[in-house]
């Protein structure tokens, strides 16, 4: 391998990575720096997160500012807050021996009036989220007419968090763009279209497979009853001593819950979520990044852009929806080379959702047996007894040595262990003296996961209505208002009063949306929708009921029970497949001038 100075870069961008202890780049790196140092050429870059990334970009793109010019040549646009913030201190610390480069970083959540001023200052790059981005060209606060390189960074997921539109009023902002430099973790059919419409020829560059997971990560999976789930969580945490990890949920009421019963099992943890404050998630986030929380338990779209370091363990409480979001998530362990661990807590009913991401990733899980008291015991002894004698504290005890001496002075050395063990551990003995076994037996495993779910297997439509009893319901946006089926399930995961509910089949059209879901057990499901809202536009759910149901107005009837339009909607049992269109790009349409405000007056006139 290369070192950086084969690669083209100057004295000055050399010596302040060297600072920060950079020495052989990383695969993505050789491959993209030449690359842009030469120009020319956009970029379709596939690389998992924590793969060097933004060096791959960063330093190529300072060396080529021309910095006797005072106009913004480069624009990075990132989906969150908390990477744009990490993107802006990497370039700094990349152009720490370049004092004339400027660098301003934007993003939700803080004044916006600090930022126009730093703009207004004059700056070289600027790194942005696109809302905030785009509030800023609202208000004509900040000219982009003469960029010359942008950068998609993390593009699956600004378009996961429904960014398309942003994103194609900022690209159509800047006619005289030289080139756009796409990096994604994953390229699914979104990716693609903008990578169609937007860039020129890019030259196409990749460190792994699309859709495929790193290999630095082992894949592993707990298969227990849908009761058992938060006892084997904890098993698996009390396993491992040095555990640092994320645990992601499919929803903010799950994350609570969840942060809630392991801070009462005298685990370090917290919840991160939508309904935190920006300085309560900072206050999480710093206490995590310096390791005085164990474990995070977080949403995806919580824990969207963060960056930290070192984990060694995600934990998939709730299986994602998509295998896209299933990679973003291991994808946070096993960076920079290291090893990582992404583990999936499933019950009977995800067994199909977990095979078909096997088949996506092209990654066997390895089936782990849940710990019993004596191998989580035995773990957390031996970690013990490992930090005893690793110790490098030599404090002196001489003033307290006789007396101390004298206190033990009766004991033999296998009593003194017992009794310190017993001081340290009782309570953690005593609640794994005798715990049940959570395993499955092999033929519950087997029967398990011989069952066939989800649409285009014979049977599966039949074995989702046995299971299931499905309420069918109506909202009024829909495919014109940008409404996609992620964007749908959170919708409804965050304002139902019961946890992870079985959502089936889910057909988006122009104004409105139909899907089936199961409330048993939930009366009058639509008024806890009451305050809901979809991007500024109110959220009004209706119930269609549970018989046949119309096919988009077409006048065809479906011929299932809660079927929408026979095979072509999405699977139900956990395995939903959504048709292509749903939530496709969208090509080249404009966003309104009127920025997010003007979107949703325009949506309240239809």
């Amino acid at each position: 391998m290369e070192k950086f100075e084969a690669l083209g870069l100057k004295g000055e961008i050399l010596k302040g990575i060297a600072d920060l202890g950079f020495e052989t780049p990383s695969p993505i790196q050789e491959k993209v720096i030449p690359v842009i140092l030469n120009g020319g050429e956009d970029i379709v870059a596939l690389a998992q997160t924590g793969t060097g990334k933004t060096a791959a970009f960063g330093l190529p793109l300072l060396q080529r500012l021309n910095t006797d010019v005072n106009t913004t040549q480069v624009l990075i646009l990132s989906p969150t807050r908390e990477l744009c913030m990490q993107i802006g201190n990497d370039f700094k610390n990349y152009a720490k021996y370049l004092p004339k480069i400027r660098i301003a970083c934007v993003y939700g959540g803080t004044d916006i009036r600090r930022q126009i001023r730093d703009i207004e200052h004059g700056v070289h790059v600027i790194v942005a989220t696109p809302g905030r981005l785009c509030d800023l060209i609202n208000r004509d606060a900040v000219d982009i007419q003469n960029v010359e390189r942008i950068v998609l960074d993390e593009a699956d997921e600004m378009l996961n968090m429904g960014f398309k539109e942003d994103l194609n009023y900022i690209l159509d902002e800047i006619p005289t763009r030289q080139n756009i430099y796409l990096f994604s973790a994953t390229m699914p059919k979104e990716v693609e279209r903008i990578a169609r419409h937007y860039l020129k020829n890019p030259l196409e560059i990749s460190v792994g497979k699309k859709n495929q997971g790193a290999d630095t990560v082992s894949h592993q999976y707990y298969q227990v009853r849908a009761k058992d789930c938060y006892e084997t969580l904890r098993r698996v945490i009390d396993c491992a001593p040095d555990m640092y990890a994320i645990i992601f949920t499919r929803t903010k009421i799950d994350a609570r819950e969840i942060a809630h019963k392991l801070q009462k099992d005298g685990i370090d943890c917290d919840a991160l979520h939508g309904d935190l404050s920006q300085n309560q998630r900072d206050d999480v986030m710093a206490r995590f990044r310096s390791k005085r929380l164990k474990v995070l338990v977080a949403t995806d779209v919580a824990a969207r852009g963060l960056d930290v370091d070192n984990l060694t363990h995600v934990i998939n409480y709730n299986l994602p929806e998509d295998v896209e979001s299933y990679t973003h998530r291991s994808g946070r362990t096993g960076r920079a080379g290291k090893e990582g661990i992404s583990v999936a807590i499933i019950h009977s009913k995800e067994t199909g959702k977990l095979r078909r991401i096997e088949n996506t990733l092209k990654k066997k899980f390895e089936y782990k047996s849940v710990p019993g008291g004596e191998e989580i015991c035995r773990a957390q002894l031996i970690y013990y007894a490992d930090k005893i004698i690793d110790s490098e504290g030599h404090e002196t005890l001489t003033p307290y040595e006789d007396e101390l001496f004298e206190k033990f002075n009766n004991l033999t050395k296998e009593q003194l262990i017992q009794k310190i063990v017993s001081y340290e551990f009782g309570r953690l003995l005593k609640k794994y003296a005798n715990v049940p076994d959570l395993n499955l037996s092999e033929d519950e495993r087997k029967d398990n996961g011989g069952k066939k779910s989800g649409r285009g297997e014979r049977g599966g439509r039949q074995e989702r209505q046995e299971d299931y009893t499905f309420t069918v319901f109506s909202v009024n946006v829909g495919k014109d208002d940008g409404l996609t089926p992620r964007e749908l399930i959170d919708i409804i995961n965050q304002n139902s009063p019961k946890r992870s509910l079985e959502i089936g089949s889910i057909r988006i059209l122009d104004n409105k949306t139909k899907f089936e879901v199961d409330v048993t057990g939930i009366d009058n499901f639509p008024k806890y929708f009451r305050n809901a809202d979809y991007d500024g536009l109110p959220f009004f759910l209706t119930e269609v009921g549970r018989g046949e149901v119309s096919n988009s107005g077409s006048g065809n009837r479906s011929r299932g029970k809660n079927n929408f339009g026979g095979g072509r909607s999405g699977s139900g049992n956990n395995g939903r497949k959504f048709r292509k269109g749903d939530d496709s790009f969208g090509g080249s349409k404009k966003r309104d001038r009127g920025g997010s405000k003007g979107r949703s007056e325009k949506r309240k006139r239809k």
